[in-house]
């Protein structure tokens, strides 16, 4: 990887699903020589289109967008790998003489892009196979509450529904026989550009609701059921699988194993991605250095990043 050029500076675009960051971006772009790189956990898979909301061919036609279509969903990628990814994305639009401007809602990608890495063990199939396996016996409020016992404060950051992130933490304790929340202590890794990150924090939730239920409303007109129908056809997927867990994509698949219907799968995906706004806006307030836009304008921000910039 190239060195950034002194004084380079990248941009950031944070928010809650379904807040607008996007649309933003996109009317940024019409206005400085940007080039968008994703901070989507769901867009790096191939073929996850509509549940993803990935930019149109003509927005990417128009833009430049990165990070997007990486592996197939049957594939792993990591934050480590995203990092990793990233910083080279970054610096490639630099040495073009544009600017980066990382947009999308995956915390966990922001945090360890300014924050640096974990020092934590790798994913391990075997030990995860294994917690699935209790899991799907005792529940996992019962794999929460023996998250509990080993890592107090980890268990009180988890929401006891929260598989994922759940089998993470106990994953990490068996392999490491360490709890996850003293391994999350990584120092700040400095990185060879400088990022000023805005976030847009929607003052009304209620709108923001409504545009969750309406957002997921599309998606399935536009055929999101089709596509994963799609996807099961063409890849050997599971449902512990992390591009099936994303939102959306997971009470899909329930509704195709016949666990409930098409109407109990609309509300189960759009309980999850309020859920989802939720943390992610739990996330935004812990960060530093995040100016907050309650009413962002293209143009004001804009202006804002040209004068930065001189």
């Amino acid at each position: 990887m190239t060195s950034a050029r002194s004084g380079a500076i990248a941009y950031a675009l944070l928010g809650p699903t379904a807040s607008g960051k996007s649309r933003l971006a996109l009317e940024l772009a019409a206005r400085l020589p940007l080039e968008i790189v994703s901070l989507d956990s769901a867009q790096v898979y191939r073929g996850m289109d509509i549940g993803a909301a990935k930019p149109s061919i003509d927005e990417r036609a128009r833009v430049p967008h990165h990070l997007i279509d990486l592996v197939n969903p049957d594939e792993a990628y990591s934050v480590g790998r995203f990092r990793s990814d990233a910083l080279r994305a970054i610096e490639e639009i630099l040495a073009r003489g544009r600017i980066p401007l990382l947009v999308g809602g995956t915390m966990l990608y922001y945090r360890s892009l300014v924050s640096g890495l974990d020092a934590m063990p790798a994913a391990d199939s075997v030990t995860r196979a294994a917690i699935d396996a209790e899991a799907s016996v005792r529940g996992w409020p019962a794999m929460h509450a023996e998250l509990a016992r080993v890592d107090p404060k980890a268990a009180q950051r988890i929401p006891p529904n929260d598989a994922q992130r759940i089998q993470r933490a106990l994953e990490v304790w068996r392999l490491s026989g360490k709890p996850i929340s003293s391994l999350q202590t990584a120092a700040a890794a400095p990185l060879p550009f400088a990022l000023k990150t805005f976030a847009i924090v929607p003052g009304d939730r209620a709108a923001l609701h409504r545009r969750i239920a309406e957002r997921f409303d599309a998606m399935l007109a536009a055929g999101l059921v089709e596509e994963l129908v799609a996807l099961r056809q063409r890849y050997r997927l599971s449902a512990e699988m992390p591009s099936m867990r994303a939102v959306g994509y997971r009470q899909v698949w329930g509704h195709l194993e016949g666990e409930y219907d098409r109407a109990v799968m609309r509300e189960k995906a759009i309980a999850a991605t309020r859920q989802l706004a939720k943390r992610q806006m739990t996330w935004l307030r812990s960060f530093r250095d995040v100016e907050l836009l309650p009413e962002p304008d293209a143009n004001g921000l804009a202006a804002r990043m040209n004068s930065t910039l001189a």
